[in-house]
């Protein structure tokens, strides 16, 4: 074989194994762990998909105040599904649930989906808050549903911050500062202690030592 016919088989050996090799690069050792998912904890059971589940507590560490589950619930299916319930396995709250309109039911519409957390949506309220979890935590979420039955899974837990602000729950009103009574000019009239008097721009009353010199001069006239 010539020079020039071994140079051209060698480029194209060299030519064939980039090729694969970049074939192997672009599927990976493990094609299916390189799949991007979403960080919010998500499943299914029969024609129930649930997802973007977490647990979402105040922004504030230090803050008192409630918590939420927040979460978007998919149905699949041709009937209506009803959220009976949402439970945190392994502690004593309660989850309120609130339908977005009114007292009903919250359900999850056939065909359709329900949003848990935000505004004008339905809502799911962990009154204590800071009792259920503690940030960064997974917690164990499970959602009753009434054909379907338990849909449980584990949501991490987040504070109220940058995308999740808007899924987060309300703090708790500051109490407001006392104030003094009003007197019947508008002003804050302060409390008087026990005891004393307030002090009066009025003289001092007939009888004291201001008119005592006067009835002395009187009595000796004559």
């Amino acid at each position: 074989m010539s020079r020039s016919l071994r140079h051209g088989a060698l480029a194209a050996t060299a030519i064939a194994f980039s090729i694969v090799s970049l074939s192997a690069c672009a599927a990976g050792n493990h094609a299916e762990t390189l799949k991007v998912r979403p960080d919010n904890a998500a499943t299914s059971v029969g024609t129930v998909k649930v997802q973007n589940v977490n647990v979402i507590t105040q922004a504030d560490p230090e803050a008192e105040g409630p918590a939420v589950v927040a979460a978007t619930l998919f149905n699949d299916g041709t009937e209506n599904e009803v959220l009976e319930s949402i439970t945190l396995p392994g502690t004593d709250v309660q989850v309120k649930l609130q339908a977005a309109k009114g007292s009903g039911p919250v359900e999850v519409p056939a065909g359709g989906q329900l949003v848990l957390g935000g505004k004008g949506n339905a809502s799911a309220v962990i009154a204590e808050g800071r009792e259920a979890t503690q940030d960064g935590n997974v917690q164990q979420v499970v959602f009753k549903l009434s054909r379907t039955g338990d849909v449980g899974l584990g949501a991490t837990v987040v504070p109220a911050e940058g995308y999740y602000k808007d899924f987060g729950p309300s703090a708790l009103p500051a109490s407001p500062a006392p104030s003094a009574t009003p007197d019947a000019t508008g002003s804050a009239t302060p409390e008087t202690p026990a005891g004393e008097s307030p002090a009066t721009g009025e003289s001092p009353a007939a009888g004291t030592e201001q008119g005592a010199p006067e009835a002395a001069t009187a009595g000796t006239t004559g």
